[in-house]
């Protein structure tokens, strides 16, 4: 029997049309019943999710860690408590490390038509892309979103600082 998988385009297309509208897709995947006081009951399936992602994500593989050393850093805190940092370097725009649950990719860039940046590792199947205002990991081998509304911890300490000064 033939598996029905999205491809990497079609799913970079659909999550940057769901940032572009503002949903994500826990809100979408929320169930969508109501109980007996009439109001939606997403948390439970929300956190469903998170834990079901959290297991499936445990990838072994034999790719070497890249090297980080003099790389700049940045962290990103996203939604559901989850936490990654990127490492880049000036002269290499073509690739970034990230560290995700306590090991590093290698991820690559992959060109867009629509400006967002996007960097894939297709061997383990991880897809980080990243708009102006968050960034979102996805696993291409399973579909899914491991991590959305990803802020640079940089970005938020600037804006205390701004408001701190006003």
């Amino acid at each position: 029997m033939k598996s029905l998988r999205p491809t990497p385009q079609l799913l970079a297309k659909l999550l940057i049309t769901l940032c572009a509208g503002s949903l994500t897709v826990s809100a979408i995947a929320a169930d969508t019943t109501s109980g007996p006081t009439g109001k939606k009951s997403t948390k439970a399936k929300t956190t469903k999710i998170a834990k079901a992602d959290s297991k499936k994500t445990d990838v072994d593989t034999n790719e070497p860690e890249p090297n980080i050393e003099q790389s700049a850093d940045t962290e990103y805190k996203c939604e559901l408590g989850n936490s990654l940092v990127m490492y880049s370097r000036p002269e290499d725009d073509q690739s970034l490390a990230m560290r995700w649950r306590n090991r590093l990719y290698k991820l690559t860039r992959v060109e867009t038509s629509t400006g967002a940046h996007r960097f894939e590792n297709q061997k383990v199947g991880l897809m980080w892309i990243n708009i102006p205002s968050k960034g979102m990991l996805l696993d291409t081998h399973r579909g899914h979103q491991l991590a959305n509304e990803c802020k640079s911890t940089k970005v938020a300490l600037m804006k205390v600082t701004e408001i701190e000064v006003k």
